[in-house]
C-alpha cells in the first residue's frame, strides 16, 4: 500500500493538491491520502480526494508528532504554524504503518506538500 501524505496552506485549491499528488505518483498506484485532522475543513482536500477517487485517512496531531523522528525533511514554517517540523511525511508514514518507509520525501508545489510512504 502506498499512502500520499498531504500538508497544505489554508485555502489550498483542489487543483493544486491533484497536480502535486499526480506528479508525486509518477506511475505508482496511490491507495489513500493521509491528511492532518487540523485540515479537515479544507474543501480543496476533500475535492481533490474525490477527483483522485481516494479515501482520506485523518491523522491527529499526537500521531504526527510521534512520527517526527522518521521524517527526512524539516520546515521551519510548519514548525512555527502547526508545531510540527514535518507534516506530509509524518502523515504518510503514520497512515502506512509502523514498519513503513518513505518512497518519496516531501515535495512542494502550489501551497501543498506531498510525501509517499509504502507499508512494509
Amino acid at each position: 500500500m502506498i499512502v500520499a501524505g498531504i500538508g497544505c496552506r489554508t485555502g489550498v485549491s483542489s487543483e493544486a493538491v491533484v497536480a502535486l499528488v499526480t506528479h508525486a505518483a509518477e506511475g505508482r498506484r496511490i491507495d489513500a491520502l493521509a491528511v492532518p485532522v487540523f485540515r479537515q475543513h479544507e474543501s480543496g482536500i476533500a475535492e481533490a480526494a474525490r477527483a483522485l477517487d481516494l479515501p482520506i485517512t485523518w491523522i491527529d496531531h499526537a500521531a504526527l508528532k510521534g512520527e517526527q523522528g522518521r521524517c527526512q525533511t524539516r520546515s521551519a514554517r510548519a514548525e512555527t504554524e502547526v508545531g510540527l517540523s514535518c507534516v506530509a511525511e509524518a502523515a504518510a508514514l503514520f497512515a502506512a504503518g509502523p514498519q513503513s518507509r518513505l518512497v518519496l520525501p516531501r515535495i512542494v508545489g502550489g501551497g501543498v506538500t506531498c510525501a509517499l510512504a509504502a507499508s512494509a
